[in-house]
Parts: structure tokens; C-alpha cells; sequence
């Protein structure tokens, strides 16, 4: 595993810490393939229950390595597009791995989520902010549009006129007006982020891993779905859920007047 990405798995909970702090932990072609492989491994390993994504030194992510960009400012405009449809692409490999991923994603922020880095926050399931950290959907200022799974996330979160105003003029906006939108899901004190992330994170690791899987499935569907095809999956989703060992845990627990304890099973 490369050191743009760092990978721990304790007590069912994989976090993933993006790590360039120097350059605000913007994202290098190294820390995408590091991503995808991890998030790979995450998803087939049955004792992960839940996944944190977060970055080193003080910041989520400043978004693309414009740096990099530099190369191909020689090439001709056709090349261009080319190569950044294929570079694109590449990406959004790992964005529908993220979404699939049959386990909770929480995003936990601190700092700059800038570009990219909102991309990548609006494509985890939930997200906790500390109250210092600040937003920015900055393509504008490059003459690029969003990328990462971006401009799929933000009109659903916020709406789509708000989602235009942030994209068009790429304003800074602050944590408590990211939460007012509903980007974040929590807002804590900035001392306090790591160890909310890791109380929220723990929870989710200890509870029923199919119902959590079936929830993201339900929801995520919803907009693309019929009302009839929408009931069919809720039919669906609770059936599987019924046939595992934490259904039947939480419906003894329930009678038996006690807290259920979940196995992910």
C-alpha cells in the first residue's frame, strides 16, 4: 500500500487516511489506485462492518493534484479530452465500488473538502464535520466541470438550484452552513472530531450489518425507481434481512425486553 493512503481495521471499523498533508491530501494518481484496492479488499472482508474515510494533518481533501495537470498542458485539445475521459473514468471505478459496498462509509472532515474532496464526501453514506472545516466545489476555477460522482450527489443532497450556485460560482462556505444543507450529517467541536468519528463509527460496526446493506440499497434506488419497482425492493430487502442470524437476534431481543447484540450476521 502505497504511503499517499493509509490503512487500518480494528474492531470491525477500516479507516482509510488519505495521506499527502504537504499538499493537502489532494489526489494523486498513486492515492487513487491505493483507494481502489483498499476499498476492494474492504468490501469482501466480512469482519469490516463499517468504513471511515479521512484525511492526515488537519485536512479532508483539496481536491485533484492540479500540479500534475501541468503535462499535459503541451498536448493538443483532442488529446486532451481524451485523456482526461479515460483519467476520469479510471475514477469512477472506485466511486461505484463505494456505493456497493455492502457496510456503512462515513466521511469524517477536517479542514479543507475542496473539488474532489466533495465529491468524495457526498459519496460516502454519512458525514461528520468538525466545526473549523470549510468547503469549496472549486472546478470552476480550473474551467473544469465535477467529476468523482460529484454532480450526482450534490442536487440530490441540496437541490439542485443550491448545487448550481455552489458549482457556478465555487464560493468557500463554512461547516455550519454545510450542515444547514445537509452535506454533513453531524457538526462537533474540532477537538472532539476523531473521537465522535470513532463513537459513530463503532456503532455502526456493532449493528445489523444485511439491514444497513438493504437501507443503502432502498434508498439509493429511490429516485430511479417506480413506486412499483420501489415496493418489490423493500419486499426484497426485508426478506433477505429475515433470513439472518441478526433478525432474529433484534426480534428475541425486542420479546425478551433486552438489547439486541448484532454479529453481522
Amino acid at each position: 500500500m502505497t504511503d499517499h493512503l493509509l490503512v487500518t481495521k480494528e474492531d470491525g471499523v477500516a479507516t482509510m487516511t488519505m495521506n499527502r498533508p504537504k499538499a493537502r491530501n489532494a489526489l494523486s494518481m498513486d492515492m487513487r489506485l491505493a483507494m481502489f484496492d483498499a476499498v476492494d479488499d474492504i468490501e469482501h472482508d466480512k469482519s469490516i462492518r463499517c468504513v471511515v474515510l479521512r484525511g492526515a494533518g488537519g485536512h479532508f481533501m483539496a481536491g485533484g493534484d492540479i500540479k500534475n495537470f501541468n503535462e499535459y498542458l503541451e498536448m493538443e485539445p483532442i488529446e486532451r479530452r481524451t485523456s482526461f475521459e479515460r483519467r476520469v473514468h479510471s475514477l469512477h471505478a472506485m466511486m461505484f465500488a463505494l456505493k456497493r459496498m455492502e457496510k456503512p462509509v462515513i466521511a469524517s472532515v477536517e479542514g479543507a473538502a475542496a473539488g474532489a474532496g466533495i465529491s468524495f464526501m457526498t459519496a460516502c453514506d454519512l458525514a461528520i464535520g468538525a466545526d473549523t472545516s470549510y468547503y469549496k466545489f472549486s472546478y470552476v476555477g480550473i474551467g473544469a466541470s465535477p467529476d468523482g460522482s460529484g454532480s450526482y450527489h450534490l442536487p440530490r443532497i441540496v437541490g439542485v438550484r443550491k448545487a448550481l450556485e455552489i458549482a457556478m460560482l465555487g464560493d468557500t462556505f463554512d461547516a455550519a452552513e454545510a450542515h444547514r444543507l445537509g452535506l454533513l450529517n453531524w457538526m462537533v467541536p474540532e477537538a472532539d472530531i476523531e473521537a465522535e468519528t470513532n463513537k459513530l463509527a463503532q456503532r455502526l460496526a456493532n449493528g445489523p450489518t444485511q439491514s444497513y446493506a438493504s437501507i443503502k440499497r432502498l434508498m439509493y434506488a429511490s429516485h430511479a425507481n417506480s413506486y412499483a419497482q420501489q415496493l418489490n425492493l423493500e419486499a426484497e430487502g426485508f426478506g433477505i434481512c429475515a433470513a439472518t442470524d441478526d433478525w432474529a437476534e433484534g426480534v428475541t431481543a425486542f420479546l425478551e425486553k433486552r438489547t439486541p447484540v448484532f454479529k453481522g450476521k
